[in-house]
């Protein structure tokens, strides 16, 4: 039988996910069915046990209901613990596996695809809500030499980084502080792009030879990355490729493969 997977979530009628896991399922041969599944913002649970009943054998979750699929899962891997929200569940004998690879698939893309070293580098992210928090364990695995974090609200920013112990490194706080830092790579994890809304960048922030990176995508060139470039960055880049990366790390914890993002990203692009 075709092996059954869906993103769930409210609204998800503009999720691309169908079209990624059937790429990588032509790509590597496998034989399963992906599809989206509009959830009621109070009924996450009972659909999500409806579609294991029903031979599901995993799921993607999208908002609002990452942080209920986490108090869904019956083990968490350590990086969904950490991010408090889980974005994948895996459906096994014994019970529900959660995990996120959203920061999975931010490091890949800013790494891999872009070349863009993390290893030694200076990153600012800026936001304190789960966008951040699910990307924070992933950017210290991958060896950056500093990572702080901004927040309209310092206090959020703060609360944000303490799970994670005292670290090197590592610092929470308000815009303020950012004044007379500058970063090799600068991530905004906040919701200003949806409302083209600015952030309160002081000067000097982009090192020489800077990535301005937004987890939004198609939006074209958003009003954080306008001002970016304004400001210096060298290099700006939307979140595309952060969403085909973390779905490909979906498709690796499920069916035991990595497809190749290059043809599927071009493909994305092209539309």
């Amino acid at each position: 039988m075709t092996d059954r997977y869906a993103v769930i979530g409210n609204p998800i009628a503009h999720s691309r996910s169908p079209q990624l896991h059937a790429a990588f399922a032509r790509q590597c041969g496998q034989d399963m069915a992906y599809e989206a599944l509009l959830a009621p913002l109070d009924g996450f649970a009972d659909a999500v046990r409806r579609f294991r009943a029903g031979g599901g054998r995993g799921m993607n979750v999208t908002v609002p209901f990452k942080v209920e699929a986490m108090r869904l899962a019956d083990r968490l891997t350590e990086r969904a613990r950490l991010a408090g929200a889980v974005n994948t569940l895996r459906f096994e004998a014994d019970g529900i596996l959660g995990d996120n690879t959203d920061g999975v698939g931010l490091v890949a893309d800013i790494r891999d695809r872009l070349g863009v070293p993390l290893a030694g580098s200076r990153v600012l992210l800026l936001g304190a809500g789960g966008a951040a928090r699910g990307v924070i364990l992933p950017l210290l695995e991958a060896g950056v030499e500093g990572l702080m974090l901004a927040n309209r609200t310092p206090e959020k920013a703060v609360r944000l980084i303490e799970p994670f112990g005292i670290r090197e490194g590592l610092h929470g706080g308000g815009f303020g502080m950012l004044a007379k830092h500058e970063f090799d790579v600068v991530i905004n994890a906040t919701s200003a792009s949806l409302s083209d809304e600015g952030l309160p960048l002081p000067d000097g922030v982009f090192a020489d030879g800077s990535l301005a990176y937004d987890m939004v995508y198609g939006r074209g060139e958003t009003r954080f990355l306008a001002d970016a470039r304004s400001m210096g960055a060298a290099r700006l880049s939307d979140g595309l490729g952060m969403l085909v990366a973390q779905a490909a790390e979906s498709f690796l914890l499920w069916r035991g493969v990595r497809p190749d993002t290059a043809p599927v990203m071009a493909e994305l692009s092209a539309a």
